[in-house]
């Protein structure tokens, strides 16, 4: 356990960062998860709908790094040709 003050205080601060960060990281995985749904469900205009919010989302968390900037291009990638394909096949 943190003895001083400031040592108090910044573990303080890491738990609500933390928990904070948790929370962006599941509400991204939700968001991926909602696209993946509508692909798996063949509905082409809830999945470019779902794409379209997840994609800025993903970025944003990129941006605060949240996720990796390669997992976020990764993901974006692998949702983007799924999504595509639904919509070309």
């Amino acid at each position: 356990m943190a003895n001083s003050s400031q040592a108090r205080k910044r573990a303080k601060q890491a738990e609500k960062r933390r928990i904070k960060n948790a929370s962006q990281r599941s509400m991204v995985r939700t968001y991926i998860k909602r696209v993946d749904a509508a692909i798996a469900a063949s509905d082409t205009t809830i999945a470019d709908t779902a794409l379209a919010e997840a994609l800025p989302l993903i970025d944003k968390m990129v941006s605060k790094g949240i996720m990796h900037k390669n997992k976020g291009a990764r993901h974006k990638s692998r949702l983007s040709k799924k999504v595509k394909a639904l919509s070309a096949g």
